[in-house]
């Protein structure tokens, strides 16, 4: 039997080999990090840091409290005011999505109980974020996300 040395172009081909793997594996894995979340918040943040301050301003004068549940595929969001009570906003329009991605993101249609805005939503376990924006009698608007752990 012929014994079998290695060749400096084996050694080659080897870390090659190996680097192109490595490589190949994580164009792949940046190109799917890229493309399902691009981690835009808005278009332009230098235009939307301008009246920042202003927003938040308005946002905290009105002194409400957002709080979101989940249970037997209804999904109530209650809106309360500085008194605890809950409010009717003049237009509500909101996002439920996981934190992640925004293939699975539904925009449910809420209606107006004693308890909150209630919305039919099947949901599956773990984190999900609603992304809310209300607007108040007065014209103010108010944008929350709101963290949602389902069991």
């Amino acid at each position: 039997m012929a014994e079998r040395t290695i060749k400096g172009w084996h050694v080659f081909a080897g870390f090659a080999g190996a680097f192109a793997v490595i490589i190949s594996v994580n164009l792949v894995l940046a190109f799917s990090a890229v493309s399902t979340f691009p981690g835009l918040e808005v278009k332009n943040s230098y235009v939307a840091s301008q009246t920042f301050n202003e927003r938040k301003a308005a946002q905290d004068a009105l002194g409400w409290d957002v709080a979101a549940h989940h249970k037997d595929g209804q999904l109530t969001l209650s809106i309360r005011d500085k008194t605890g009570q809950v409010i009717t906003v003049e237009a509500l329009d909101a996002t439920v999505g996981r934190a992640t991605h925004v293939y699975a993101d539904v925009s449910p249609e809420f209606t107006m109980t004693p308890q909150g805005y209630v919305a039919p939503v099947e949901l599956g376990g773990g984190n999900w974020n609603i992304r809310m924006t209300a607007r108040a009698a007065d014209g103010t608007e108010f944008a929350r996300r709101v963290v949602l752990i389902k069991d």
